[in-house]
């Protein structure tokens, strides 16, 4: 699977039905290739119209399944929002 395919699936977490959002990059290791974190846009600002300052960078641990449409994760989703790195 590439990326550009994980980017257009939505991201749900299954511990509460949560919409956390769509995956907008992933995180990896160098030397053997593996996904270690997936990160989503975090919540917007006011009113969605000055950007986001935080994102979720959730561990591929969590991910339980990728299907057709879908990402499905188990997470306490609070615990992995952090700021953006690129701010």
């Amino acid at each position: 699977m590439r990326l550009c395919d994980l980017k257009k699936k939505e991201v749900i977490n299954i511990c509460d039905g949560q919409r956390i959002g769509c995956i907008t990059d992933i995180e990896f290791e160098l030397c053997d290739g593996c996904i270690t974190h997936v990160i989503i846009p975090g919540p917007c600002k006011v009113f969605g119209m000055f950007g986001r300052e935080e994102e979720y960078v959730i561990p591929a641990e969590c991910v339980k399944q990728i299907g057709a449409d879908v990402v499905l994760i188990e997470a306490d989703i609070s615990k992995y929002l952090s700021k953006c790195k690129w701010l």
